[in-house]
């Protein structure tokens, strides 16, 4: 009832909020995505997204063909891998920002272990702009990694997702507006940093750094126990931190990005690639709950 390729591009546009984008990471043309979605839209007899010309939101039927959709493409994958009788084995080196490790990836890798055993696969956790770094150098083969917006994406990256960067802290944290805003930070060259740092500079907000740790476990137990705030991107909040209130006063942090970064083996070795288009594609498909908010406190 349901075309793969359509839900596939359904998914590309849930996770991007943008045809325009979805177009891109699929190597389709803007005409094609719409196209996709129509179909799909008049297979379920349901609207699954609202747009206009300047947004793009998923329906109350879009939510729920989110979890339909990666069940449907996962299974027809497992079963696609099955009777092609082909197995993926090799190493795989693969980095991932901590962020991403602490909310939902677990689920993802056990998800590629267990459906590719014979691949042996080396986890690495760092900054985002480290691990950029080591992919660039070769020493790792795909990378699931913040970024910038306003930084172009290389021909050997994807977008995952867009979120929005927020700040954070412990429930009762309670924020002095006469003094400098006491900041939970990240080292060099943490994107997160750099990005809190400018925006306050901009709006002439004064700072202090109260803590700083290259964990994020560090820095989420430095937030709950009230000694600053933190900038995170919003849709993977740790538990037991909220948003700080817009009454604080505290400047936007704007958007940032969510991308899979190849390294030159997993472009050219073909054991390689094969491993890393088989987790990009389970990263990719399992988007929507990679970055699904976290339930705001009663």
């Amino acid at each position: 009832m349901f075309d793969p390729v359509h839900l596939r591009t359904f998914l590309a546009v849930a996770q991007t909020l943008s045809f325009t984008q979805a177009g891109h990471r699929l190597g389709l043309r803007q005409s094609t995505v719409s196209q996709h979605v129509r179909r799909l839209e008049e297979a379920a007899g349901r609207q699954l997204f609202a747009r206009d010309t300047h947004s793009v939101a998923l329906t109350e039927d879009g939510e729920a063909m989110l979890g339909f959709a990666r069940t449907i493409l996962e299974a027809n994958e497992r079963a696609a891998h099955w009777f092609a009788g082909t197995r993926l084995r090799g190493r795989l080196r693969f980095g991932a920002s901590e962020d991403f490790v602490l909310t939902r990836l677990p689920e993802i890798l056990e998800s590629f272990r267990r459906d590719h055993p014979e691949v042996d696969l080396e986890l690495t956790v760092g900054l985002s702009g480290t691990l950029q770094e080591q992919v660039a150098a070769g020493r790792l083969d795909l990378v699931l990694v913040k970024r910038h917006p306003d930084v172009p994406l290389p021909g050997r990256g994807r977008l995952v997702w867009r979120d929005r960067l927020v700040w954070i802290g412990g429930e009762r944290l309670r924020l002095d507006a006469h003094r400098p805003l006491p900041l939970v930070l990240l080292p060099p060259p943490a994107v997160t940093r750099a990005r809190a740092l400018e925006v306050l500079e901009r709006h002439g907000r004064p700072w202090r750094v109260t803590c700083t740790s290259g964990s994020l476990n560090g820095l989420v137990a430095a937030a709950r126990a009230g000694l600053g705030v933190m900038a995170h991107a919003e849709g993977m909040r740790p538990p037991g931190l909220v948003r700080v209130p817009a009454r604080a006063g505290l400047p936007e942090l704007g958007g940032i990005d969510v991308v899979l970064l190849y390294g030159a083996d997993a472009l050219r070795d073909g054991s390689v690639r094969g491993s890393a288009e088989a987790l990009a594609a389970a990263v990719l498909a399992a988007g929507d709950r990679l970055h699904a908010p976290a339930a705001e406190p009663s």
